[in-house]
């Protein structure tokens, strides 16, 4: 069974909590559970991991190599300033979807630009949660295709 890895950077761990107006009254744990049963129904597994710390989500990056056909990253505030992130994304051969819940190119100046933008396989921003699910569909559909992409 191909196996996927969904990466949530900082104060992701607040949604629900956290400007309900940007980013809706659902929580993390609300978007993991919607993930995994959207695994099961589409015959992969979905790994969830969430950090506050950049190391952490480097290390995850990094050891998705051989483990995982795909990586859907939320950097969050990452995205604008992480070289370190943007290199480990580069550094591996997982293909990396950049997903952001919110429109960002709608919000202040500082988030219309990704430093990870580059390096990932394709961005996807603004349609809240569902932009996980996309990401998902894509990086199945790159993989060899399957019955939602």
């Amino acid at each position: 069974m191909n196996r996927y890895l969904v990466l949530n950077g900082p104060n992701l761990n607040l949604l629900g909590k956290r400007e309900p107006g940007v980013y809706g009254m659902k929580t993390l744990t609300e978007l993991e559970r919607e993930l995994l049963h959207f695994g099961g129904e589409s015959g992969i597994e979905v790994v969830c991991f969430q950090s506050n710390h950049e190391g952490d989500l480097i290390d995850a990056i990094h050891e998705s190599e051989g483990q995982y056909e795909g990586i859907v990253l939320n950097p969050g505030a990452f995205t604008h300033y992480s070289y370190a992130i943007r290199d480990a994304v580069a550094g591996v051969y997982v293909p990396v979807m950049e997903v952001h819940i919110s429109n960002v190119y709608a919000r202040e100046e500082f988030r219309h630009h990704s430093v990870i933008a580059p390096a990932a396989a394709g961005q996807i921003a603004g349609v809240g949660f569902y932009g996980y699910k996309l990401a998902l569909m894509a990086l199945m559909n790159q993989k060899g295709g399957n019955e939602h992409a």
